[in-house]
């Protein structure tokens, strides 16, 4: 059953597709641990799709990720680097406690 992270249903898919895109963009980010795992197995998939690289799989991809661009990068720049990998392209590293809510905090990041 997928985490609520306290939002309701069309505000938490919107701010999963916006941390996926950073992630994808950037090449990490910093958020919360829950946040982390939930966006973990989104961005596993968008990369698989990536290295089927068919016009089907893009137009999906596209239907996701919030920027054409960073799409354009999934497909050219990330995913062959993962051509010979099967699955595992993120790492989440536990980064302490955010100050104010002592939320615990981690980066979650692309695999080199």
């Amino acid at each position: 059953m997928p985490r609520k992270l306290g939002r309701p249903t069309d505000h938490r898919n919107l701010m999963l597709r916006g941390m996926v895109t950073a992630l994808l963009e950037n090449g990490k980010i910093v958020t919360t641990v829950t946040r982390a795992k939930e966006i973990r197995p989104i961005a596993e998939k968008l990369i698989t799709l990536g290295k089927k690289n068919t016009l089907h799989t893009r137009r999906q991809a596209l239907s996701y990720i919030t920027k054409s661009d960073v799409v354009y990068k999934l497909f050219e720049e990330i995913s062959p680097k993962y051509a010979e990998r099967n699955g595992g392209y993120t790492r989440i590293i536990r980064a302490g406690v955010r100050r104010g809510d002592a939320a615990p905090m981690a980066v979650i990041s692309l695999v080199d």
